[in-house]
């Protein structure tokens, strides 16, 4: 039988269960040495279930609670207050007040107490409970302690942590409670610290607030507190603040709010000595536990006392690293278009994009980033990596500005091989010569040429792959992943690239110089031969087509579930017309199938795997759409392209027209395969993903994984290993699993540094309206419409001349771009995908536009100005 009762040194973090988060943190915090804490006892979760257990009117109002939605906020509100009416009036078995009598015996029954609420999902690593349950302060006497143990178990139910426990997913019966019983410290002065400063997350800054008196007048918001920063044994920062109240124990217990006097108010609340005194105090916390705590504590005179101490769950991860020395990491996601957190074996596929040996890519909170520590450690490399990464994410190039003033962080880069130096993978002289090569020619089946090659190569690829197995299989994964660079980096291919994009930032600069017009190079772009994903989006249109004289088919499409592919066909077979929108799916699925929303994470289920995700979208195009949309959307590109390169032919002068009709030329000729290589890669990662789901089904068959996916929670070496030998610790599965959920609640930051910092940049705002939301100008134009804000693919139901908002748009959104006017996106650059695509197909967009998801409601009317780069909201 489990202890009802445990005093603070019978308690450690394996006691989670019985005394919750703060319960096993209070045991832990007492075993520091130097480390005072009030002595007291936790209440467990045994006397919680005693007291609770066997009550069944509580039982069923609890079922009722868990059967409703997330949206009935007023059911969930009135059966909490049933469920906490329910739990005060229960009685506390004598067994529990024995013991609870017994321990207040020991430490004192004449003393004030503290009751807290310490639950057992509680500073768990991805959810902080902390202040969602109640805390007593100054209680004195039994009966009081009692009532108020009672009161913190109601307090289980107090709507603020009901809604917590439904957004975070936790089942209400799931989660218990323990009452934390603490001897009641009446201090001079209160507050919390952060041994990692919350507003920039660095962890070698410890923030400090303070407020006189008990800690509850900054906890509830009565006062500003004093706010002090400390690093390495110095006070860096002070913000005094007039604190004009404090809270006081009353001597017959409760509490007080009392006003200051007036000459005191401004004083500050801790000594320069008490504000080193903390943050030594929090560092010994923090080494105990292994991680940045947030702690609260009171001082009487010169005396400290810790009260409770518990992770701080909000700060990105840091990589890790061995050399002691300073470290920059830039998110590759947003290179890349997506900044969702990826599992294990997406992490570890992706990752030898970055040359397989894990020093230029570098993992964090499910995410990868650039380690450009080597480039900004000397000024030849600075001169090299401010403006290269400046000219994709201007954020970027603000954030680096700032950081590279800090002489002494710069100081303690380390040095070595640069991410963009020289046969990195992404940069070569082979490179240059095939540009120049490229270039100089112009020739326009360069491009066409090249897909065709890769289009062979893929196809030896299936049928390689398609005979391997075992040790073999993994050998050759292996090779076709650590050279994917070579082949989607490949010098001819890149070279394309640069052309295409080097014409347009040409005609661009010398069409703004001659006629004073921006962007012109956008509607140039438009309709260009060889873009893979501008076709993807048009053909879908086709897909539209051949299923809206389909009633039936158009109603499954209404209502159909991710089942697989093969529940898909086989239900889409059954219907009227049916195999006539097969064979159209599957024509697309051949060609598009490989791609999926966040596709360079080779774990997220591509369309050929999931065929129901392309549902809504065929409904939008029909919806949206005549007949023939594809070809009257492509035909209207291609006039608005060659009417524009007449019109500037036309204008400028006479001399520049051959140079600029030749530039003109290459946009078309070449721009267009900026989005291949990707293409080219997710190809790629489905073969080599479609092998080892085959390797997955053996060590399903043979009972060492419980599902195929569960290798997606392994890296490619570890599932190799467990293929070979037939066994694996599934308890590491399980660990990933929760991980990933932690580092999915996350938002990856640009640029993050070895001491945790992000720094996140500004934009130079001069061209925008008062209370304009700035970005990037990505394509030119202005288009006023409805903002749509969706965060997911699967719900972009758009209408004709609504405006995408979301975070960020990979090749899979597409589709979605014949349907609306203009895109705004929080991440991205003037060449990143959600840009291409809206020049392709004439859409003003302005991305890295900073919380735009936020900021811009659905529904609301805005003001897109692409070629300025900025929104405004047009209504509230």
């Amino acid at each position: 039988m489990e202890p009802y009762v445990l005093a603070f040194s019978e308690i450690d973090k394996a006691k989670a269960s019985l005394v919750g988060g703060k319960g096993a943190n209070l045991g832990e915090l007492a075993t520091i040495e130097g480390i005072h804490v009030p002595d007291g006892f936790c209440v467990t979760t045994a006397s919680y279930e005693e007291a609770l257990g066997n009550n069944a009117p509580l039982g069923a109002l609890l079922g009722q609670l868990a059967s409703l939605g997330a949206e009935d906020v007023e059911g969930a509100a009135a059966l909490s207050a049933q469920i906490r009416s329910a739990i005060e009036e229960a009685a506390i078995p004598q067994a529990v007040v024995d013991e609870i009598g017994a321990h207040l015996g020991r430490l004192g029954q004449d003393l004030a107490y503290s009751v807290r609420s310490s639950a057992t999902a509680e500073d768990l690593p991805g959810a902080s409970f902390a202040g969602q349950q109640d805390t007593f302060l100054n209680v004195r006497g039994e009966a009081e302690i009692l009532r108020h143990i009672s009161k913190c178990w109601a307090s289980l139910f107090n709507d603020r942590a009901v809604a917590y426990r439904v957004h975070n997913g936790f089942d209400h019966r799931s989660v218990m409670l323990c009452a934390v019983v603490q001897e009641m410290v009446l201090p001079d002065v209160a507050g919390v610290m952060f041994t990692a400063d919350p507003i920039t997350s660095n962890r070698k800054v410890t923030a400090i607030d303070a407020s006189f008196g008990l800690g509850e007048a900054l906890v509830s918001g009565l006062v500003t507190a004093d706010n002090y920063k400390v690093r390495d044994g110095q006070v860096i920062a002070k913000a005094i603040s007039a604190k004009e109240r404090e809270v006081r124990g009353l001597e017959g217990g409760g509490t007080e709010v009392v006003p200051i006097d007036a000459a005191r108010q401004q004083a500050q609340a801790l000594s320069d000595a008490q504000i080193l005194q903390l943050e030594k105090a929090g560092r010994m916390i923090e080494a105990h536990f292994g991680c940045p705590q947030d702690i609260e504590y009171a001082i009487v005179g010169e005396a400290l006392s810790i009260l409770q101490s518990r992770p701080i769950t909000t700060l990105y991860p840091v990589p890790e690293t061995s050399d002691g020395r300073g470290h920059v990491y830039l998110s590759f996601g947003h290179q890349q278009m997506m900044t969702d957190a990826m599992k294990p074996m997406g992490l570890s596929c992706f990752r030898y994009s970055g040359g397989g040996d894990g020093t230029l890519l570098v993992e964090a909170g499910g995410r990868l980033f650039m380690d450009l520590t080597h480039d900004l450690a000397t000024a030849f490399g600075r001169s090299l990596a401010v403006p290269a990464m400046g000219a994709v994410d201007p954020l970027v190039k603000s954030a680096l500005n700032e950081l590279v003033k800090r002489k002494a962080f710069i100081k303690s880069l380390a040095h070595g091989k640069r991410f963009l130096s020289m046969g990195s993978g992404y940069f070569s002289w082979a490179l240059i010569s095939q540009f120049l090569k490229v270039y100089r020619s112009g020739n326009e089946e360069t491009v066409p040429a090249l897909m065709r090659e890769n289009e062979a190569t893929i196809k030896g690829l299936e049928e390689k792959f398609a005979a391997l197995e075992g040790e073999e299989l993994f050998e050759a994964a292996d090779l076709e992943l650590k050279h994917l660079i070579d082949i989607i980096g490949a010098p001819r291919g890149m070279a394309c690239v640069w052309t295409g994009t080097y014409a347009v930032s040409w005609v661009n600069k010398k069409v703004a110089k001659w006629l004073g017009e921006k962007g012109v190079g956008d509607t140039l772009a438009q309709s260009v031969p060889n873009n893979i994903v501008g076709e993807m989006g048009l053909d879908l249109l086709d897909v539209a087509d051949a299923v809206r004289s389909h009633p039936a088919v158009v109603d499954f499409l209404k209502t159909v579930k991710p089942e697989g592919s093969q529940a898909f066909f086989d239900a889409l077979g059954q219907l009227e017309g049916g195999h006539d929108a097969a064979a159209a799916l599957q024509g697309y699925l051949a060609k598009y199938g490989v791609r999926c929303p966040g596709e360079i994470d080779v774990t997220r289920a591509r369309w050929l795997e999931e065929p129901a995700a392309l549902a809504p979208l065929v409904l939008s195009n029909i919806e949206n759409f005549a007949p023939g949309g594809h070809q009257e959307i492509l035909a209207q590109g291609l006039k608005q392209a060659e009417d524009k390169r007449a019109e500037i032919l036309g204008r400028i002068p006479k001399g520049k027209v051959w140079r600029t009709d030749r530039m003109i030329g290459r946009i078309r000729n070449f721009i267009g395969y900026r989005e291949y290589p990707k293409y080219v890669m997710v190809w790629h990662y489905w073969i080599v993903k479609q092998a080892l789901l085959r390797e997955a089904d053996k060590l399903v068959a043979c009972g060492v994984f419980r599902d195929r996916e569960d290798m997606f929670y392994l890296s490619f070496e570890e599932l190799r290993t467990a293929a070979r030998t037939k066994a694996f610790d599934y308890g590491l599965v399980e660990k990933r699993k929760n991980d990933f959920a932690a580092y999915e609640k996350l938002e990856a930051p640009r640029l993050l540094t070895s001491e945790g910092e992000v720094i996140t940049g500004a934009y130079d705002a001069k061209a925008a309206p008062a209370g304009a939301l700035v970005g990037i100008a990505a394509s030119s134009g202005v288009v006023e419409g409805r903002a749509r804000v969706v965060l997911r693919l699967e719900d972009a139901v758009l209408s004709k001349g609504d405006i995408l908002v979301t975070r960020f748009t990979d090749p899979s959104w597409t589709a979605v771009f014949v349907s609306m006017s203009g895109l705004v996106a929080e991440v991205g650059g003037a060449m990143t995908h959600g840009s291409v695509v809206a020049r392709e197909y004439g859409l003003p967009a302005v991305v890295g536009v900073e919380n735009a998801t936020s900021a811009i409601k659905d529904g609301q009317r805005i003001r897109v100005n692409g070629t300025e780069g900025y929104i405004e909201v047009l209504d509230a």
